[in-house]
């Protein structure tokens, strides 16, 4: 691998032009692939994107923009892809250029619908990318808050020691704290699960539950998350760490979280359909709650909370009658 290689990140939304602006801290040019045409002559002329996180100026001299992803992939050593996982394999099937020899970094909270695999998986299993060239960028670290150049934390799990610390190298800045990890799978699903609990927490919020309960909830969402993912990828793991605790707690209590801002709606009377017409960007927990919840029913986990989730979300349940049923189970 060359000393200094080359950065592409893949998408067009909140976190991936967060990604832009940590690495253009540190390297003198970064592809960054986006479909909307439109957006990108808008940088072009005024420095910014228009559609997320507007406040963030970059300097064009530093990047290249692009939208097609084929040419990205070919510019690039390392992609980082930041696309809603609902829309990954759209995108992906557009995809010619080979990956092989790509090393590829997710910084995706969700499962992929059309192969209910976190998306590491997905593109071990789809593309044949052997595991040691695949890492998670994971949290607490809100885009918002990075935007706002407010000290923030971040977890870059990859099997391969080496290309994490590489990752972290060039994602590193006074304001953003990089550390390693190992544990590629639970970081993801962990990733994956604490939507899920912030949906959770929002809908009890607009439910009015008060923070009493929110601490209860969220003490009960962590051991929860312990099981699954023990469930499904078994290792030794703190679940106390930043990248599983920390990542859950900024999530479900953030008001820059939109999955605690989606669960409110719902708690507040709001249908699924008009909760997501009336947000502009993607809840993830939505999609990761279905996928979740297959996963449940395969490994036999306890998961009161996914599956209190689950039943208002894609069973039309009442909100209130299930938190009520929810409350007499935790403790």
């Amino acid at each position: 691998m060359e000393k200094s290689p080359k950065f592409a990140v893949i998408g067009g939304g909140s976190w991936a032009t967060a990604n832009v602006k940590m690495l253009c801290e540190n390297l003198d040019e970064v592809t960054w692939y986006m479909r909307s045409v439109y957006a990108i002559e808008h940088i072009k002329k005024q420095d910014h994107n228009p559609n997320y996180l507007s406040s963030v100026e970059f300097d064009n001299s530093q990047l290249y923009l692009t939208s097609d992803i084929n040419e990205a992939v070919r510019r690039a050593d390392v992609l980082i892809f930041a696309i809603p996982s609902a829309f990954l394999k759209r995108e992906l099937d557009h995809l010619t250029e080979s990956l092989q020899d790509k090393i590829i970094f997710s910084a995706i909270k969700g499962i992929v619908p059309e192969t209910s695999l976190i998306v590491g998986e997905h593109f071990h299993k789809t593309y044949n990318i052997p595991y040691e060239n695949i890492g998670v960028i994971t949290g607490p670290c809100h885009a918002e808050e990075v935007a706002l150049e407010r000290l923030s934390y971040l977890t870059i799990a990859c099997s391969d020691e080496e290309k994490a610390k590489l990752v972290a190298k060039h994602l590193s800045s006074d304001y953003i704290t990089c550390k390693t990890s190992d544990d590629i799978v639970g970081t993801e699903y962990a990733a994956m699960l604490k939507n899920i609990y912030a949906i959770a927490a929002g809908i009890a919020h607009g439910l009015g539950y008060g923070d009493n309960f929110q601490s209860v909830l969220m003490s009960n969402a962590i051991r929860e998350m312990k099981k699954f993912i023990k469930k499904v990828h078994k290792m030794k793991r703190n679940i106390n760490d930043s990248a599983y605790l920390g990542d859950l707690l900024v999530t479900g209590y953030s008001t820059f979280s939109r999955n605690r801002m989606f669960g409110n709606m719902i708690g507040k009377g709001y249908t699924v359909k008009s909760a997501q017409m009336e947000m502009s960007m993607v809840a993830e927990g939505y999609y990761a709650t279905d996928s979740a919840y297959k996963i449940v029913q395969e490994t036999g986990a306890k998961t009161p909370i996914i599956n209190a989730v689950y039943g208002i979300l894609y069973q039309g349940k009442e909100p209130k009658k299930v938190f009520n049923k929810l409350a007499e189970k935790l403790d």
